[in-house]
Formats: C-alpha cells, structure tokens, sequence
C-alpha cells in the first residue's frame, strides 16, 4: 500500500463530496497529488489540491485549502490539516494509522504491499550486449548490473520480463577475434606471436588457452590450409570460419562465467549472425517498405563530423526523420551489403514481434548516437505500440587501489569485471554499481567499499541487517517469545523514532514503484542507506538510556513491539538488498 496513492484517492474523495455539493467546480480531481513536504517537520504529506482547484473556481488557494481541510478533519487517521505555501495542504498522520501501516506489513509481507503496475505485460531489458572479443570489463559490469537490477525491479512490480544478451557475433569484430585466436595456435605451436602483429589484433593473454586448444583439435593441419596469409587479412579465410564460430562460444563462456561471478543473470542470448542467416533483415525492411518507410535517395552530407555509414551515393534508406531521428538511416550501402544499422534495427523488430509491451536497452555511453535512431525504429516497427527507453551508463573511475587501477595485462590494457568481483566481492560490486545515477560517472573506490563503516553504503545497509538478527536472536535465546510479532501491541510504539522508522518504512512501496517508473535502480541503494540510517539512529538511542532498548527489563508488551518493529525493518532491508542482488547478512564478521 503506497502511503501516496492512498491519500491521493481519500483527497480526491474529498473534493469529490465538495463538487457533489455545488462547493467548488467538478472535473480537476485527476490532477490532484499526494508527495512529501517539501521541508522537514512540515507533517507526513502534502497536497496540491488547493493550488489545482483554485484558479478555476475563482477563488484563492487558501480559501480552498480551508474547504479541503474541513473535509480532512472527518479522517480518523488525520491527526491535523493545515494550510501551507501557495496552495498546498499539509498533513500529519496520527500514530495509530502508522500503527496499522507497521501490522500490514508484518502480515502480508514487502512484496504484497507493492504496487501491480505491470499487470503481467512483457518487458524486455537487453543489457551487457558486448561483443564476444574477451573478457568483460569493468565499465560494462556497470552496465550489467543496472540491468540485472532493473530487470528484478520490474519483476517485483508485476511485468513479466526477459533477461537478453544481443550477441555482436556477425561484424568484421570476430573476424579479428579468430585471426588473434590463430596467432594464439601458432604460439602454441611454437611460433611465438610478433608484436606488431599481435598489436593489430586482440593482444589479451586471454586467447592463450584458447590457442593451445585449437592446437589440441587441429595439430598442424589448420596451419597448413591457412598458408602465408597475413594474420588479421580480410574477408576471413574459409579454413577459419570453423574456427570463429569455436572461439566465439569460448569467449561467451567466459562472459557468462564472468556474469555469474557478479550475480548478473540473462534467460536470453540472441545472435546477430543468426538472425541475419535466418532472413531478419530482410524481413524487417519488408515490414518497413509495405509501410512506406524505405526509399532509395542520397543523403546531405552531415554538419560536423561526417558518420561512417554516410556516402554521397543512392543508398536503401529509412525514413527515421518521421519519428524524431535528425536524419534518415541507411539500411544498405551502394555497394549492396547492409550498413551496421540494418542487423540493429531487424534485432529491434524481433523484440517487437515477441509482443514486447516494453522495451529497454542498457548502453554504454559511446552509444549515445544510437539512441534517437533505435527510438525512430521501434516505434516505426511497432506503430508506437511498445514503449522504448535507452540507458546510457557513464564510465568507471576508479579511485584508491593502485593494483586496480593498473590496466590489466591479461585482460589486454583494462580491469575486468572478474578481477573486481575477486577482490572486493558480488555484493560491493553490485551495491556500488548502483549507488549514482546510471548518467554520471561513478568513483569507485574498493578500499572505502570494504571498510566497516557508516560511510560504506553496503556495510551500512547489510550491518543494519545483522544487527536486527542479532537482537532476535538474542531475545529468543533469553525466553522471549519472537513468534506472531504482528499481534504485538503495537501502540506501545510512541518514541519519536520509533514513528520516524515506521514512516520510513510506509516510504517501501513509493520507492520501489518510482524506481521501476523512472527505470532508476539507484533510488534502490539511496533508500535502503536512509532505511538503515533511520534504523541506526534508534538503536542508538538506547546506548544511553535502556528504557529506550528493544528489549527493555520487566516490559513484555513494549520489548515485542519493538521486535515487530525490527523485525518489519528486517524484512524490508533483505526483500530491498535482493532486489539490488546483494546477499542480506546475518552476521557482520
């Protein structure tokens, strides 16, 4: 039960009795909202009603405002009503609806109290997608688990979602990939590698092990067939195709290794080169011609920098221009083969003939001149039906640890994801990842991120965790009974802390529905960190003064209210960490 949207309905309830009464002019009440105070102390909510509702009725806000507070006055659960700035309504809650929000939740459970938004829809979130030429990096893991978080995000509010991983296995990238992959087969063979040549290829160590198993299948054979051709020569000789397709699953077996080292999951591997085998393209452009979408023309020459898929020549084209693109895209070159946007845009149309109801790709901010284009092609393809969005994550710095911070020589001059997930662990690489904004660069430092200290944000998070178990258990193992908390008398739960957390917590089903709106995974790690701030503060409290401790000498009824109080707290932490993929602790060591 969102706290919002429950009094969004009572307000506009209100106002409906006031329309139904001649007292003010029907027809607004849609417009009408519930957030919080804009300033701290400012009660537990705030309207716009009077704002909304004023001008047309002829009247001054706080005339309005009075009106609406008269009504309000009828809540049992408004404690007060007031009138505040230039046509807002601000409202406290009494305790016993906190009261009452603390026992839904120990009922039926975080997930219950979220909001169905998806309604069984499909979504499809298509993230890492990196070409199978090595191991991942650590700007990528970025990418991977916004993704991933998104994905679970979705989930908890009710869409149906498919995991994808869209793999580049079909561009000129993997006929390089095999050639450094046959260097690799002659090192093995003896024939150490020349610098300049490995220099022009995949130079990463490793493509080593990959080598010495293309010597075990083909011993001497394929060098033999292949001859004097110069490595890194194109289009790919015949006797190495056998070999790209063998050195592509090996290198995708050390991506999905890599992924599930972080924890990072994908149900879906889609192939490029099998779509385009299979007729995509051209089943896409058939689509878009029968539309009336595909012409042959000569592009204007660019302002600025001129694209690589941009020749002053008649060219298939897409009439992207229609749907908010800055130019229209080529399909196919002069020359008859397809431009690197045609395999996108057949790619995209796939996803729409699943009946994808939502769309959202995870890029890298070097894709940032995909974005208006891939957007003109979707809603070209699926009549505006499916909604599109496109993430760009911005890089990686990392800040602290010299030996991170190195390029990595085995990885071929970057860290990768699994040298990061080896030495600060899944959980800090996935709680950091998400701590800012996927549009800004993040600082990472993995000495900070492994302190125990409030400010590490995934200790802080996880050591709240732990700290509720600990006084569960402890109170267990004194004879206190921690069975059927929510029946415990939870009025008894007066402390202005106490209210604080239970209000924070009644925040749960706001935050996880406006981050899965906003498609925003960092409002997750903001406010499970102020959960737990709020949680530490009043266990801090009772350092002092044991009256105010969750297990309090010769108070049955209050210790248990407290226990229900944490363990709620509990509950929402471990669903909250789950969601962002990080293990919720029981035990801090």
């Amino acid at each position: 039960m969102n706290v919002h949207d429950e009094f969004t309905s009572r307000i506009r309830a209100a106002v409906e009795s006031l329309e139904t009464r001649g007292v003010v002019a029907a027809g607004l009440t849609d417009r009408i909202q519930v957030s919080d105070p804009r300033q701290a102390g400012h009660g537990d909510l705030a309207s716009n009603a009077a704002l909304v509702l004023a001008g047309v009725n002829g009247m001054a806000p706080r005339e309005i405002a009075d009106l609406i507070i008269r009504e309000l006055r009828q809540d049992p659960d408004v404690a007060t009503a007031v009138s505040a700035g230039p046509g807002f309504v601000n409202i406290t809650l009494r305790e016993s609806f906190w009261h009452s929000w603390l026992k839904r939740l120990l009922v039926h459970g975080p997930d219950a109290l979220l909001a169905d938004r998806g309604q069984g829809r499909k979504a499809c979130v298509e993230y890492v997608s990196a070409n199978p030429t090595g191991p991942l990096h650590v700007g990528t893991a970025r990418g991977a688990v916004i993704g991933d978080v998104l994905a679970s995000l979705l989930e908890a509010v009710g869409w149906k979602v498919t995991r994808e991983y869209y793999i580049n296995d079909a561009g000129a990238q993997v006929d390089v990939l095999a050639w450094s992959a046959y260097v690799r087969y002659l090192e093995a063979l003896g024939e150490p590698p020349d610098a300049a040549v490995l220099e022009t290829l995949y130079p990463g160590d490793y493509l080593i092990e990959t080598g010495k198993a293309l010597a075990a299948r083909y011993g001497t054979t394929l060098k033999e067939t292949i001859g004097d051709r110069r490595p890194g020569s194109l289009p790919l000789p015949e006797p190495l195709v056998e070999v790209r397709s063998f050195v592509i699953e090996t290198m995708m077996e050390i991506v999905r290794h890599d992924l599930a080292l972080a924890g990072v999951h994908q149900e879906v591997f889609s192939s490029e080169r099998a779509m385009m085998e299979s007729g995509g393209i051209e089943r896409c452009l058939e689509k878009l011609d029968a539309r009336g979408l595909i012409y042959t023309g000569v592009l204007e020459p660019p302002k600025g920098r001129e694209p690589e898929d941009w020749e002053p020549v008649p060219q298939t084209l897409f009439r992207s221009t229609r749907f908010g693109d800055d130019l229209d895209r080529p399909l196919r070159k002069s020359d008859g083969s397809w431009s690197y946007f045609a395999p996108d845009i057949a790619y995209h149309n796939g996803k729409v003939e699943r009946g994808f109801d939502l769309i959202i790709n995870v890029f890298g901010a070097d894709h940032a001149g995909y974005v208006k284009r891939l957007k003109a092609a979707v809603a070209a393809l699926s009549d505006g039906r499916a909604s599109f969005d496109i993430l760009l994550t911005q890089l990686v710095r990392f800040t602290g640890n010299d030996r991170l911070a190195r390029m990595s020589k085995r990885a071929g001059r970057y860290v990768t994801m699994r040298e990061v997930v080896e030495s600060v662990g899944k959980d800090v690489l996935r709680f950091i990842m998400v701590t800012r904004r996927n549009d800004v660069p993040l600082d990472f430092d993995p000495v900070k991120a492994q302190e125990q200290s409030k400010d590490n944000p995934v200790f802080y998070v996880q050591y709240a965790h732990a700290r509720i178990c600990s006084v569960l258990r402890k109170a267990g193992e004194a004879g206190i009974d921690t069975s059927g908390l929510a029946g415990a008398s939870l009025s008894r739960l007066t402390q202005p802390r106490e209210i604080a957390l239970i209000r924070t917590l009644a925040g749960w089903p706001a935050a996880i529905d406006g981050a899965a709106a906003a498609h925003e995974p960092h409002r997750v790690a903001a406010w499970l960190n102020t959960l737990a701030g709020e949680f530490h503060a009043l266990w801090n409290t009772g350092r002092d003064d044991p009256s105010l401790r969750f297990v309090v000498d010769g108070d049955t009824d209050l210790t248990r209210a407290r226990l229900a109080l944490g363990a709620a707290t509990r509950q929402v932490i471990a669903r909250g960490l789950r969601l962002v993929g990080v293990e919720p602790r029981e035990v801090m060591r």
